[in-house]
């Protein structure tokens, strides 16, 4: 009797010790203010299939750093502001370094290896710096820019041919075979848009994973039917990562064979991104295998759609603003003579060109919302930041702050020129990143930012 007694007054104990630092907890804690939420759902009711817009109708509404609830377990706090994300992507970088994992991340295959989902630590820094030397270097570059050469005369090409016999271009299915073609041939030197069966398998792979993420993902917003979701979903997922294995393990062995044909002849010019897991100094570090990079293969065709539709809205910008597109005619008239296609030298020659690219990524990032992981206790504009709560850094809003762009939501590309002089009407590009102060941040930054944002300017 005593002991059962002793048992249930340490049980007593045990739950007023916790209630007493959960209450303690939350007091001292100074957190970010919170839209008023509904039992169960939290702020789900506010979000809306465009969820960056919906953002930003929050921040607009709550201020550019709310604390939101989705479902009964999952928090999230959103950046919309420059200030506030200043502060993630320099100040506190390092707290900052890591992207949440859904729930369902260690259950599939290399949920967790991929760069871009891998969290932040050796293996990390490793593919970073294998990125940055390898992937995007000046040599490898170099060696690709015969590619991107020959893929705009075969685009340009078709759209002549297309316009002698008068016939009606698809503008967004043209730019999205060009940037499929020089991604595919970049990555594993074969042409995706024309008569490639295994291309053509993995640009639908490509669409059905980033649907079952979708649906995984809302999974972490169940709470206690969390599972449910991968009870749903998870065996397609996990064919999905099948499918990519064996499609990825026959491009390796052709990159194999082809590899030690050239080997045998002397030649070692022809040199893509799938033969870089195949170095000897590579292999140990990588596994011995592509299959744990799918993923990230899967996003650089993710971001070569995302080129096409920045390309495709930059069209329709210019076509709505015929004073801005006979500027760009006219630059590079005057850089071309009208004699020859724009070569990548020419773009330090074409400043008000560069300023509409920029302009176009300013009212439509590629990707309008970046995420992070907060992994261990900091303060941002005063208030506390628990370990682990996931962040949503709306790039959208930032570029549309009316606070910091005068006519935020209007297509002025003079607003990233400036005159040389009183006298003369041409331009100077300036130094965004040193002006503006991560107002102007289209792919992130800081450690996760896309290490290829120097290439697209």
């Amino acid at each position: 009797m005593a002991e059962t007694l002793l048992f249930l007054l340490l049980i007593l104990s045990f739950f007023i010790i916790a209630y007493i630092i959960i209450f303690f907890t939350t007091i001292v804690l100074h957190l970010p203010p919170s839209p008023p939420t509904i039992h169960l759902i939290g702020h789900l009711h506010l979000l809306t299939p465009s969820l960056y817009k919906s953002f930003h109708s929050i921040s607009i509404k709550h201020g550019p750093l709310p604390h939101l609830r989705l479902g009964p377990s999952r928090s999230l706090l959103l950046v919309s502001c420059a200030s506030s994300s200043a502060s993630i992507f320099k100040t506190n970088d390092l707290s900052f370094s890591s992207r949440p994992a859904f729930t369902f991340a260690d259950k599939l295959p290399y949920g967790t290896s991929g760069f871009i989902t891998a969290p932040y630590g050796p293996y990390w820094r490793f593919m970073k710096k294998l990125c940055m030397t390898e992937l995007l270097s000046g040599r490898q570059l170099e060696r690709s820019m015969s590619i991107r050469r020959d893929e705009i005369e075969r685009s340009v090409k078709r759209v002549l041919e297309n316009a002698g016999v008068a016939t009606a271009v698809d503008l967004g299915a043209e730019l999205m075979k060009f940037t499929n073609n020089v991604t595919c041939r970049m990555a594993m030197s074969t042409r995706c848009s024309e008569k490639c069966e295994d291309a053509e398998k993995i640009r639908k792979l490509v669409k059905e994973s980033f649907e079952l993420a979708a649906k995984l993902c809302f999974g972490d917003v169940l709470g206690p039917f969390k599972e449910l979701t991968f009870w749903i979903y998870g065996k397609r997922a996990m064919d999905v990562s099948k499918k990519y294995d064996e499609l990825l393990e026959k491009v390796l062995k052709k990159h194999e064979d082809k590899r030690s044909s050239s080997h045998r002849n002397g030649d070692d010019n022809e040199r893509d991104i799938m033969d870089i897991p195949l170095d000897d100094s590579y292999q140990s570090l990588l596994f011995g295998s592509i299959h744990c990079r799918h993923r990230d293969f899967s996003r650089s065709y993710a971001m070569g759609n995302g080129s096409a539709e920045a390309m495709q809205w930059a069209m329709a910008e210019l076509l709505n603003h015929p004073e801005a597109f006979h500027k760009v005619r006219n630059e590079i008239e005057s850089v071309t003579q009208n004699v020859r296609l724009v070569e990548e030298s020419d773009i330090p020659n074409l400043p008000y060109l560069q300023a509409v690219v920029k302009e176009t990524l300013r009212l439509y990032p590629p990707g309008p919302v970046t995420t992070r992981e907060c992994n261990q206790d900091c303060k941002i504009n005063g208030f506390d930041i628990p370990a682990k709560t996931a962040v949503a850094i709306n790039l959208y809003a930032i570029m549309r702050d009316p606070e910091i762009w005068e006519d935020p939501n209007e297509f002025h590309p003079e607003r990233f020129l400036k005159e040389k002089d009183d006298q003369s009407s041409d331009y100077d590009y300036q130094n965004d990143d040193k002006r503006m102060e991560f107002n102007f941040v289209p792919f992130g930054a800081g450690r996760r930012g896309c290490p290829g944002t120097a290439l697209a300017f």
